[in-house]
């Protein structure tokens, strides 16, 4: 008979494991080791901009995009882990501006220890956020594992002339950012017993978004480059913009949107390893005003699940864009400008 379902799965995670995103320089470091793949004419986009996924051209007016994520469980109801899974990977179609089709499941579950109620749940989940993206699952692949982890690999796509990248934004552009930061503070502070009900609804709330109205209404705007925002943080994946693009950013930490409670738990202790190590990986190229504390220096670079877009906008749209988000219920804000000055580096105001 199959065991009860009454467990968390976010301690199902090995050693408290996060689930994070293996960081930035590690990546690198790994990726120099590998012989240079010759590249296909019809790539459009690859590894060499560190965008959020894959383009492949297939003629004059079509190009398919193509991602891939998964993870760990980082909320403990199940039918929630699979949405906030699909989501996520999904999200990755939409920062490219493209729109996804399809999409595979990726699973890892310890079926002999778990009910398989609790997978059923995670699939339905997942089901249903594709369902609301118009994405047909046309398959998966499973494996029995000590921890459960899923996502999906997804394909979507794009006219070739209105692919949007991390190498987009120019001098002058608007920076938009589409959902509040903070979340891997407050997933972590789910696993410590920390927070309230009605606030890890809230969060997961925020993960399971589909950031399919950002990209939509993005659709009629000048928007030059884009990504999302999640596990190497809104400074890291600002960061990867400036250094693609060859530009500079500006961030101004008082206009982020900021999750409640979140430096009062940061200030508890309740703050990711793949936090840290993000705020490793940029602080060498980051300015950071004096009166900015460590822990809004971690907060600014805390690791996010299924985090919102950052757009890149010509100054001339960037009003009316942010005013076309907000009506249409987008929690968006103006967050900062590109320069040509300091390329590569990011440049925080109070």
């Amino acid at each position: 008979m199959d065991q009860p379902t009454n467990i968390r799965l976010t301690s199902m995670t090995s050693k408290g494991g996060c689930g994070c995103k293996i960081g930035p320089a590690d990546l690198s470091a790994v990726l120099r080791n590998l012989p240079s793949m010759p590249k296909h004419p019809d790539l459009l986009v690859g590894l060499d901009t560190h965008d959020d996924a894959g383009v492949f051209r297939l003629s004059e007016d079509l190009a398919l995009v193509q991602t891939v994520d998964f993870f760990t469980p980082i909320v403990d109801v199940p039918y929630d882990f699979g949405r906030i899974a699909a989501a996520n990977a999904i999200s990755d179609v939409y920062a490219m501006g493209g729109r996804p089709l399809t999409a595979l499941n990726i699973v890892a579950f310890p079926i002999g220890k778990l009910d398989k109620s609790i997978l059923a749940d995670i699939l339905r989940g997942a089901a249903d956020k594709m369902a609301e993206a118009g994405v047909t699952l046309v398959g998966g692949h499973s494996i029995d594992d000590s921890e459960p982890k899923f996502g999906l690999a997804v394909t979507g796509v794009v006219h070739p002339d209105r692919i949007r990248t991390n190498a987009g934004a120019r001098p002058g552009d608007a920076l938009i950012l589409t959902k509040p930061i903070g979340v891997g503070i407050l997933t972590t502070s789910i696993k410590r017993d920390l927070l309230t009900d009605e606030e890890i609804a809230r969060v997961t709330a925020v993960m399971a978004q589909l950031n399919k109205t950002a990209a939509e209404v993005a659709d009629g705007y000048d928007v030059r480059g884009c990504t999302d925002v999640t596990g190497f943080g809104l400074l890291g994946h600002a960061l990867e913009m400036a250094e693609a693009s060859g530009v500079g950013i500006v961030v101004a930490k008082s206009a982020v949107p900021v999750l409640p409670r979140v430096r009062e738990l940061a200030e508890a202790g309740a703050i990711p390893g793949g936090t840290k190590n993000n705020f490793r990986h940029v602080e060498n190229r980051v300015d950071f005003p004096d009166a900015l504390d460590q822990i809004d220096r971690w907060i600014l670079c805390d690791a996010v699940t299924s985090g919102g877009l950052l757009m890149s906008a010509a100054p001339e749209h960037a009003d009316s864009l942010l005013s076309a988000l907000r009506d249409a219920g987008v929690d968006a804000h103006r967050i900062g400008t590109v320069t040509d000055k300091h390329p590569g580096r990011i440049l925080v105001t109070e």
